[in-house]
């Protein structure tokens, strides 16, 4: 059985969509699943063992109509029977592809839904599949070294790729203070920072300002799926809306996502044991862009309605739900055990 599967080119976004892959891997032991999206996302599924191929295409590199990315996707599948379609960037390539079946995701459906939901309506799964990914020995053992033994971590997702996205580092800084100091919810915890070495300024000030015992600097130190296995080495996430978060949600630790400029209904993270949150800012979302001179490209941080206080109270909260979580797993592990794909 051959299925084509388009999905995003946002790493978040290809988060979302893997609880699909799962489910269809489940579904059709013996299928051979070709991905197509972008460069960003294409590693999260390079340790899957139903995918036989991943198709990237870069947009970035179309220079005519014959070099456009849905062209050459088109022009690599068009020869394959496919025995299932699954389209989820509302685009037109399904329609001209020889397939029993299609699926394609349309994005005026059940918007007021998480973003999972909606994918989960496009084969008809209720509930939907949660976000999974996989790994290989070598992305585990790096892990390891990355994060040896040792006291609790707390990952701090301070970065983003867009400014107006990013809580600023001063406040990281307060917050990290507050709750590893020795009454605070963490003491004595470790304290991650993750992210490209391209957005290194971003987090520098945060770095700077964690005590050399507790830092753990893991800029650039890491592809995807070496993050997620560092990640589910940690005992707790708080972090801007990014594919970080979303990692670190399927990777199913404690997750408070801060939001304000994106929408919290549709891109909350996901815990497949439902230990996430959102916290977000004190300006709702249509209030925040709907000023004068308002530009998405040199706009600065819109997240400072966003206090240091709400989300310390916001952590404190999801660790009392993560505790009793994780304490029913504990009784009933039969019960809460989740199977692997």
């Amino acid at each position: 059985m051959k299925i084509l599967f388009i999905t995003s080119t946002r790493i978040g976004d290809a988060i979302l969509s893997t609880g699909l892959i799962s489910h269809l891997a489940k579904t059709y032991p013996n299928a051979k699943i070709t991905v197509a999206c972008g460069p960003p996302a294409a590693p999260l599924f390079e340790a899957c063992p139903a995918v036989e191929q991943t198709i990237i295409m870069d947009k970035n590199a179309s220079t005519s109509l014959f070099s456009n990315h849905w062209f050459l996707l088109w022009k690599e599948t068009v020869r394959t029977r496919w025995d299932m379609v699954i389209d989820l960037r509302s685009s037109l390539t399904g329609y001209f592809l020889r397939a029993n079946k299609r699926f394609l995701w349309s994005s005026t459906d059940s918007l007021s839904h998480h973003r999972v939901e909606q994918l989960g309506q496009v084969l008809k799964l209720s509930p939907p599949p949660s976000p999974t990914l996989w790994t290989r020995p070598i992305h585990i053992e790096r892990a390891k070294d990355l994060i040896p033994e040792g006291p609790p971590v707390l990952v701090l997702g301070a970065a983003s790729n867009w400014r107006g996205k990013q809580w600023r580092a001063e406040h990281f800084i307060e917050l990290m203070k507050e709750l590893t100091k020795k009454t605070g919810l963490f003491p004595k915890y470790r304290v991650a920072v993750f992210t490209t070495e391209s957005e290194r300024s971003q987090v520098e000030p945060l770095l700077k300002a964690i005590p050399n015992s507790q830092r753990l600097d893991l800029v650039g130190k890491t592809d995807l799926l070496t993050t997620y296995a560092c990640l589910k080495r940690c005992a707790f996430f708080i972090g801007n809306d990014s594919g970080l978060m979303h990692l670190a949600a399927t990777a199913n630790i404690p997750t408070l996502g801060l939001f304000g400029p994106s929408r919290h209904e549709h891109y909350a993270p996901w815990s497949p044991t439902k230990i996430s949150a959102y916290v977000r800012t004190k300006t709702p979302y249509d209030k925040l862009t709907d000023i004068e001179g308002y530009d998405h490209r040199t706009t600065d941080s819109l997240m400072d309605s966003l206090s240091v206080k709400s989300v310390v109270e916001a952590t404190k909260s999801l660790f009392q739900q993560a505790s009793k979580t994780q304490a029913l797993r504990k009784q009933s592990p039969k019960q809460h055990r989740r199977t692997a794909p």
